[in-house]
């Protein structure tokens, strides 16, 4: 009996397999010899496929300069950010960045460049604050035959007397801030005193400038060219005082400057006004006693008319710094801006001779609104902005009074005429 019991219970579980069984062949799909294909998700970003743009950056990032540099490299990288939309690639190549430390000295700025492009074979370079570096790094990108593209040294002999045709600037030179200043003080029968760094970026200051007044009838009575270390600037102010002129044009930049014993002097008690491009932010500290006066500036963020790039630099600037964006961060934004519009315009490609045809005559936005690149010499042209010094919680603030067109900032080309175009 309970051999028949087994039996059926046996018969039972095989019929019951097969059952299970045919279910499951019906449910399989048939096998395909083909790979299956992957889904696509169309939220994540496309990988970059090419090799990366090797960007060489070089500023101070110590030395007098430290606060420049800082500000520099802070908005380069911001600008990279804006112009790339956050993914931090153009033309399908990712972006690399090597930063190196000039230190505000020339020979180590030389040195510096030539481990960028020796060892680290970077494509194009940035930089730099000092005007002093740059005149020595320009021979080597020459030399390698590479752009590099100057933001914020400012003397106009870098794309004038010293000029080669792997220069470029996004930065105005101190001819365009001449023009700007003679603007604003210069007229029939003014005198003028003048007061800068005996520094290449001083005397580029102050030199165009003196055509640019006496063009416009004014007499300079003075001028005078402190050491650049100067912490002690007495006797110049002094002699500045005893020539009586009507304004004091100050050129400087650098944490010793002259504005503290300006104001202990009581220059603008004797009757003159002090006159200058308004500085970066921890230099405007130190002039609240010349607040009122008129000038002119290159950026303060609440300056320029509306425009989504500064629109965009001044909200990411307060969100991550808790700070609004300073002279050279703006700088070093649109040097970014103008590097990622030329490599756009060559598809990616950094050969200089493609890079130069392309950046030749190139617009590009900035901060400040639209500039472009002058074909004879590679000098930026771009607007800068009278203002007047007004009071402020932490510093005089500069208030827009009229836009100095680009047009009307051009300096005469000075390069030289047997330069390699």
């Amino acid at each position: 009996m309970k051999s028949g019991y087994l039996k059926i219970a046996l018969l039972f579980v095989l019929v019951f397999a097969l059952l299970i069984a045919g279910c499951a062949e019906e449910e399989v799909a048939p096998i395909d010899d083909e790979e299956p294909e992957e889904e696509v998700d169309e939220e994540a970003p496309d990988e970059p496929e090419g090799e990366p743009v090797k960007i060489g950056a070089l500023t101070s990032l110590s030395g007098v300069l430290e606060d420049y540099g800082n500000q520099f490299q802070r908005g380069f990288e911001l600008g990279l950010e804006y112009m790339t939309d956050g993914t931090m690639t153009v033309a399908g190549r990712p972006i690399e960045v090597i930063w190196e430390d000039t230190t505000t000295v020339p020979d180590v700025a030389r040195e510096r460049a030539t481990k960028l492009l020796d060892q680290d074979e970077v494509e194009v370079m940035v930089g730099v604050t000092s005007s002093a570096d740059a005149l020595a790094i320009s021979p080597i990108a020459e030399e390698f035959e590479t752009v590099i593209i100057y933001e914020p040294a400012a003397a106009d002999v870098i794309t004038g007397e010293f000029w080669n045709r792997y220069v470029f600037r996004t930065g105005r030179n101190t001819a365009q801030d001449a023009i700007a200043m003679a603007e604003v003080i210069a007229s029939e029968g003014t005198r003028i005193a003048t007061l800068a760094p005996d520094t290449a970026f001083g005397r580029a200051g102050v030199d165009p400038f003196v055509p640019q007044a006496e063009a416009r009838g004014a007499e300079i009575v003075i001028q005078e060219f402190p050491p650049a270390d100067a912490t002690d600037f007495t006797s110049y102010i002094l002699r500045i005082m005893e020539a009586d002129p009507d304004y004091l044009f100050v050129v400087w930049a650098g944490a010793n400057n002259p504005w503290g014993q300006l104001a202990e002097l009581d220059v603008q008690g004797a009757g003159i006004t002090i006159s200058t491009g308004a500085p970066e932010i921890a230099a405007l500290r130190m002039m609240h006693d010349v607040v009122g006066m008129r000038g002119f500036t290159v950026y303060y963020h609440t300056v320029p008319p509306a425009n989504p790039m500064n629109d965009w630099l001044i909200e990411e600037h307060f969100a991550r710094y808790d700070s609004p964006p300073d002279i050279f961060t703006s700088g070093g934004m649109a040097c970014a801006a103008a590097l990622i519009t030329a490599l756009e315009k060559t598809g990616g490609d950094t050969d200089s001779d493609v890079l130069i045809e392309a950046m030749r005559g190139m617009e590009f936005d900035s901060p400040t609104g639209e500039r472009y690149f002058r074909e004879e010499d590679h000098q930026a042209m771009q607007p800068l902005f009278e203002i007047t010094l007004e009071p402020g919680d932490d510093h005089p603030v500069p208030v827009l009074e009229s836009v100095i067109p680009a047009e009307d900032l051009k300096p005469p080309v000075t390069v030289p005429e047997d330069a390699q175009r």
